[in-house]
């Protein structure tokens, strides 16, 4: 049975960091690619980081480069989402799953105030 735990999400002041976590089980994990995707109030989800399955490649959505650095740890079934000066419009529910989509975790809120 797929699962995807994550973690880490909080209220923080515009400004912050936070590190997400998403431990997963239930399939081969390092056979997939993974991105963090998030769900904004009022907005359709949308991909903010993703990451091969080695590590060589990564993707970020524009509003978040520079701020956000997706990492994956293998041996852990698990990938993170560092999260520096974090502004009100990163505020949302943050998940985690594998690409293609699979099965949906509960995800972490975000919230960062101004």
């Amino acid at each position: 049975q797929v699962q995807l735990v994550e973690s880490g999400g909080g209220l923080v002041q515009a400004g912050a960091s936070l590190r997400l976590s998403c431990a997963a089980s239930g399939f081969y994990f390092t056979g997939f690619d993974m991105a963090w995707i998030r769900q904004i109030p009022g907005k359709e989800r949308e991909f903010v980081a993703a990451i091969d399955r080695n590590s060589a490649s990564t993707f970020y959505v524009d509003s978040v480069k520079g701020r956000f650095t997706i990492s994956r740890d293998n041996a852990k079934d698990t990938i993170y989402l560092q999260m520096n000066d974090l502004k009100p419009d990163d505020t949302g529910i943050y998940y985690c799953n594998s690409i293609p989509i699979g099965p949906w975790g509960q995800g972490t809120q975000v919230t960062v105030s101004s």
